[in-house]
Parts: structure tokens; C-alpha cells; sequence
């Protein structure tokens, strides 16, 4: 059974969702409820990891706030051009250790892993309530650290994410306007292997 939504097909059946979910630059600019991102972050908050340990961490920023030009300004020129309409702003970030009390500090191999399932969830979340997220790795990642207040040594910064409600491309230079639709993905065969990795 296939699934089409949003000028997308599965090829297998999945829950509409996952198709319906894209990641636009073309954002409105309208407050977000405080509530509706917290729920964003609820969903986060249920993703899977190992040992339980939830190593994610989320920095926000709504617009026009005070935290708001700091978080901004950490982004590369080119994100800043169309995220100045976003409604909000997330850091995502993960805690390298696991930290039990009475012991010292176990380093966890999979934070990002983890990380990036909570980050899933929100992204979900977010299609599922009407809002859209555009995650992004350009922004200045030395910098990111003392911005949002923690140490390399202890965390990793893994990346930005804008939020908001879908807008009208033409709010975005021309050259962008054409890449405002969502994406394609690979076929199966390159990603999916049955016993070894082919070519590994």
C-alpha cells in the first residue's frame, strides 16, 4: 500500500505524517503560543535512549525577546535571511556523559544518537499541530558554547532549528523560491542492506 501526501509517495505504508513533514524557509513571522512550543518539547521529551538517560538539551528563544538576538545572531548570514521570520529559535544539544549521583561520569557513546530521535519527535510533533521546523547547521559553532552557556568538553552543540508557520515563498529571494517544496528521498537500495553494508 502506498501513501501520498504533500506531492509525496511511500513505498511502503507509513502514517501520513512523515511525508507531510518539510523543512521550509518560508515562514510567517506570527507569535507562537508558549504552550504549543512546550508541547513540541513534550514530544521530545519521550524519545528513546540508552539507559533511560536523555541526554538532549533544547535553548529557545521566542521572537522578540530578550534571548532572541543572541540566538539569532549565532547563525550564518544565509539562515539569518529567511530565519529573522521564524517564531522561534532552538539550540539542540546533547550531554556527552552520563551523570549518576555518587559517581563520576560515564561517557555515553550514543548522546547524539539519542539526541537526534528527540529532535525527530519534535519535528513530528510540530507537522502534527500545524507549525513547521527547519533545522540548521550553519550557524558559528565555536561561539554557540559560551552563548548558550556550557562546555565542549561536557556537551556538543549539534544544531539550530527554526519554527513557525508556513508563509508565502515569494517572501524569499528569488534564487531560494525555486528549493521551497519538499524534498525527494533516496531509493531503498541505497540505504536499506539485508545482512552487510554493500560496498562497506
Amino acid at each position: 500500500m502506498t501513501v501520498t501526501a504533500n506531492g509525496r509517495t511511500a513505498e511502503h505504508d507509513v502514517d501520513p505524517i512523515f511525508l507531510q513533514r518539510w523543512s521550509p524557509r518560508a515562514l510567517t513571522g506570527e507569535p507562537m503560543p508558549h504552550e504549543a512550543l512546550m508541547s513540541l518539547f513534550e514530544a521530545a521529551r519521550w524519545a528513546p535512549s540508552a539507559f533511560n538517560g536523555q541526554p538532549w538539551r533544547f535553548v529557545y528563544a521566542h521572537r522578540d525577546t530578550p534571548a532572541w538576538d543572541d540566538l539569532f545572531g549565532l547563525l550564518v548570514p544565509f539562515n539569518q535571511s529567511w530565519a529573522q521570520r521564524a517564531s522561534a529559535l532552538v539550540y539542540v544539544l546533547s550531554d556527552r556523559f552520563r551523570r549518576t549521583p555518587g559517581q563520576p561520569p560515564a561517557p555515553v557513546r550514543t548522546h547524539a544518537f539519542d539526541t537526534g530521535a528527540a529532535w525527530s519527535n519534535l519535528a513530528l510533533q510540530a507537522a502534527r499541530m500545524g507549525w513547521v521546523t527547519h533545522g540548521m547547521a550553519g550557524f558559528d559553532v565555536a561561539r554557540s558554547y559560551e552563548a548558550l552557556g556550557v562546555s565542549p568538553e561536557d556537551y556538543e552543540v549539534h544544531a539550530a532549528i527554526a519554527i513557525g508557520r508556513l508563509g508565502d515563498p515569494a517572501i524569499l529571494d528569488e534564487a531560494y523560491r525555486a528549493r521551497e517544496v519538499p524534498s525527494g528521498r533516496k531509493d531503498f537500495a541505497e540505504f536499506v542492506f539485508e545482512g552487510r553494508l554493500a560496498g562497506g
